[in-house]
C-alpha cells in the first residue's frame, strides 16, 4: 500500500513508467478507496502499461482479461472441467453402481445419482478464468480488464456486481466473495460509450499523449543507447506527426519501437533517408505514410520537422 502520492510516482518510475500528478493521484485514491480505475484515452498512450507497472510496483500479481466482441462469462469467469468430471465418473463407476444399486426404476436411480451431483459441481472441477482467479486468489492482485469498450454491453453489465461488491454468483456454488479485494484497471479506447453504471463504480482517468519532455524521458529510459540529439529529433517528429490528419496517430509504444529501431541501425542522426526507411515503424497505414512523407519531404515543411 502506498502511503502518499509521491510514493506512487516513485514506485511507477522504478518500473519505467512516468506518471503525471493526475495519474499518481488516481492510483493513490484507488488504493485508499478500494475503487476500480477506468482509464480512457487514445490507443497506445500507456493505459495497459499503467496496470502492469502498478502491479509490479506494489508486488501484486497481474491478472489480465483481454476483452473482445462476443466475450462471455465462460471465457471470463469460469468453466467446468468436463473432461476431468468424465474421468472421475469412469474411475468411480463401481461406487456409482453401488449408490444406484438399490433403485428399482430409472426415476429412483436418477434421484440417487442427483443426490451426488454436488460432488461433480464442486470447486474440485471448477476451472477459474481471469475474473474468478482474481477473486479467489490467495494474495491481492491487480486485475486488468483491457479494452472493455470492445466487449458487448451485456458483458459490461455482467461486470457491475464484481466492480461494486467484488463478488460473483455461481449457480452451483452460490456467491463467491473476493479473498482479497483486487485493484482493478479498466481500459477503454473510446470505440463506444460506456454505461453510466460502470462509470459510477470507478475513478475516471483520461490518459492523453505525453508532453514532449515526458515522452523524451520515456524514450531515454526505454532506449538508453540512442544518441541524445536523435532522441529529441525522434520525439519531436512523432509529436508533430500527431498533429497531421492521420488515420492512426503514432502511439507512445510506437515511439519507443522507433527509438529502438534507430539504435538497431546505429543511426547517428535522423536524415530524410533514415526517416523514410523507418517510417513504417511508427505508421501502420499506407495513406498515413504517404501523407507523412509529403509533409516531411524537404522544403520548409521538412525543415519544420527538423529533418536534414
Amino acid at each position: 500500500m502506498f502511503k502518499q502520492i509521491s510514493d506512487v510516482k516513485q514506485g511507477l518510475l522504478e518500473q519505467q513508467y512516468i506518471a503525471s500528478d493526475e495519474i499518481a493521484t488516481v492510483v493513490f485514491l484507488a488504493e485508499q478507496m478500494g475503487k476500480p480505475i477506468l482509464a480512457e484515452g487514445p490507443a497506445g498512450v500507456g493505459k495497459t502499461e499503467l496496470a502492469k507497472a502498478w502491479a509490479a510496483a506494489s508486488g501484486r500479481e497481474l491478472i489480465r482479461l483481454q476483452c473482445y466482441e462476443g466475450l462471455d462469462e465462460s471465457k471470463a469467469l469460469y468453466e467446468w472441467e468436463y473432461s476431468k468430471q468424465m474421468l472421475y465418473t469412469q474411475l468411480l463407476r463401481d461406487k456409482l453402481s453401488q449408490i444406484m444399486g438399490g433403485a428399482s426404476t430409472l426415476a429412483e436411480a436418477a434421484d440417487a445419482l442427483g443426490k451426488e451431483e454436488n460432488v461433480f459441481f464442486s470447486r474440485r472441477f471448477l476451472l477459474p478464468r481471469p475474473l474468478l482467479r482474481a477473486l479467489m486468489n490467495d494474495k491481492p492482485v491487480v486485475l486488468l480488464i483491457d479494452e472493455i469498450d470492445r466487449a458487448d454491453a451485456e458483458f459490461e453489465a455482467f461486470l457491475l456486481e464484481i466492480l461494486s461488491d467484488f463478488q460473483v454468483s455461481v449457480p452451483e456454488l452460490g456467491t463467491i466473495k473476493a479473498n482479497h479485494q483486487p485493484m482493478v484497471v479498466l481500459t477503454s479506447n473510446n470505440t463506444r460509450e460506456l454505461s453510466e453504471a460502470l462509470k459510477r463504480r470507478a475513478l475516471y482517468l483520461f490518459v492523453d499523449y505525453p508532453s514532449f519532455e515526458s515522452e523524451l524521458r520515456i524514450v531515454q529510459m526505454r532506449a538508453p543507447n540512442l544518441a541524445p540529439q536523435v532522441a529529441r529529433q525522434c520525439v519531436e517528429i512523432v509529436q508533430r506527426l500527431r498533429g497531421l490528419d492521420l488515420k492512426k496517430a503514432p502511439s507512445v509504444a510506437e515511439t519507443v519501437d522507433w527509438a529502438k529501431a534507430l539504435v538497431a541501425i546505429n543511426a547517428k542522426h535522423l536524415d530524410e533517408k533514415t526517416l523514410n526507411d523507418t517510417l513504417t515503424v511508427i505508421l501502420k497505414h499506407e495513406s498515413d505514410i504517404q501523407r507523412a512523407r509529403r509533409a516531411l519531404s524537404g522544403g520548409k515543411r521538412g525543415q519544420d520537422f527538423g529533418v536534414r
